[in-house]
């Protein structure tokens, strides 16, 4: 069986973009790789077995256009009211609050906060299917 083990995406400033995922996530880097022409940033946080990799084209002055092809990321929090008054306190762009329902069952409470490429990432509160 298949077992994921990260997801890319293309960043064009390092240490703002590993500053943003460690300051909102707690991540870490667990490996950084040089190339020439390219520097891939591997980052997870504790007891996770996920990995975000950020990749930084060198040269590379313009912001990346995200198409209509990307989704966004999601990540599970033990208090998502919590993280969402933290997140704005941290001035890192979030949206509002939802509570997500399947006509009148509830399906998740999230926000999405939005990383300083463009990217969205969906904060969501534990429980349910989100466990």
């Amino acid at each position: 069986m298949a077992k994921l083990v990260h997801s890319m995406i293309r960043v064009l400033d390092e240490a703002r973009s590993v500053g943003f995922y460690e300051k909102a996530f707690g991540l870490r880097i667990a490996e950084r790789l040089d190339f020439d022409s390219f520097t891939l940033v591997y980052m997870t946080g504790e007891d996770v077995s996920f990995e975000l990799e950020l990749t930084i084209n060198k040269g590379r002055t313009e912001p990346y256009a995200l198409g209509d092809g990307y989704g966004h990321l999601a990540v599970v929090v033990d208090d998502v009211d919590a993280e969402h008054a933290r997140f704005s306190a941290e001035g890192l762009t979030v949206g509002k609050l939802v509570d997500f329902k399947n006509g009148d069952v509830p399906v998740a409470r999230f926000f999405f906060a939005t990383d300083p490429d463009g990217y969205k990432i969906e904060v969501i509160q534990k429980g349910g299917r989100f466990g």
